[in-house]
């Protein structure tokens, strides 16, 4: 398991794009038959890329948890992004088709992963946060997600927003989950950008050409600085910074969040004149 220890609101504003890359941005998540695993000390979160070819993968612990397994303080939520596949928790196993998302529940002993075909395997990714109580594990289609359409073809932000494991669909303890697919000519993942000091937010960007990148924008407003980042790489953001991207083409990311509530609508707008 990688470590990632993360800059304060002071220190990035001198540090270097590669310092920040090291502070918030994970290694390639999806490595065909191994999982990657990094810890973020923003919210104590685990970021996961699986990818299980010929051979099931299992969620091991570390001793760094401190834990007997994985999941014993701790919830996760996975959404596969590449092909069919199935996950077991503790005997019971659920497919997943792609864009599919798996809540975990505290307590889980036993998840494990595996593809359908391993010429075209399933690439799970899982955010995992701490747990207070146990409750369920739930399997959400993407087709059972709450569906939100925003912005406009105009302003170059046209996009569809998937929330699977929020409140009314998943009984979570911190962890809302989802994803944004952006439409065609659109390239901007919010707009406009905001913050919200409640929660912090992990993201993951993908259905992108691996020659595109999309410039993840962080920082507070009046120090701005942009990341590019590849297909298949995660970026956690603090509270204090904001949380705005602009890609070059358009893309998919998974957003996860964890902190002081689940309210998806909890956010401070700020305008794009506001940026320096």
């Amino acid at each position: 398991m990688d470590f990632m220890f993360s800059a304060d609101i002071r220190s990035y504003k001198d540090m270097r794009n590669g310092e920040l890359r090291e502070a918030f941005v994970t290694q390639q998540l999806f490595v065909d038959g191994e999982i990657k695993l990094t810890y973020t000390d923003v919210d104590r979160g685990v970021i996961a890329g699986i990818t299980p070819t010929t051979q099931a993968i299992d969620l091991p612990t570390h001793k760094e948890l401190a834990a007997d397994y994985f999941c014993q303080r701790r919830e996760a939520g996975v959404i596969n992004i590449g092909g069919n596949g199935t996950i077991t928790v503790d005997g019971e196993t659920y497919a997943m088709a792609n864009k599919d998302s798996l809540y975990i529940a505290k307590e889980s002993k036993e998840v494990q992963f595996t593809s359908e075909d391993p010429a075209n395997p399933a690439k799970f990714y899982l955010v995992s946060y701490p747990a207070h109580r146990v409750t369920k594990t739930v399997h959400v289609p993407k087709s059972d997600a709450k569906r939100i359409e925003l912005g406009a073809q105009e302003t170059s932000n046209e996009r569809t927003i998937f929330q699977s494991i929020r409140p009314g669909i998943v009984d979570s303890c911190q962890l809302v989950m989802g994803m944004t697919e952006l439409k065609p000519g659109s390239v901007w993942n919010t707009k406009p950008p905001h913050t919200h000091f409640r929660r912090t937010e992990i993201y993951m960007y993908f259905d992108l050409p691996e020659e595109e990148r999309v410039f993840h924008l962080m920082g507070e407003p009046s120090e701005v600085r942009p990341l590019p980042l590849e297909p298949g790489v995660a970026i956690a953001s603090p509270s204090w910074s904001i949380h705005s991207g602009v890609g070059t083409t358009n893309y998919t990311f998974v957003w996860a969040m964890g902190g002081e509530n689940q309210e998806f609508d909890d956010m401070d707008h700020i305008t794009v004149a506001d940026l320096k």
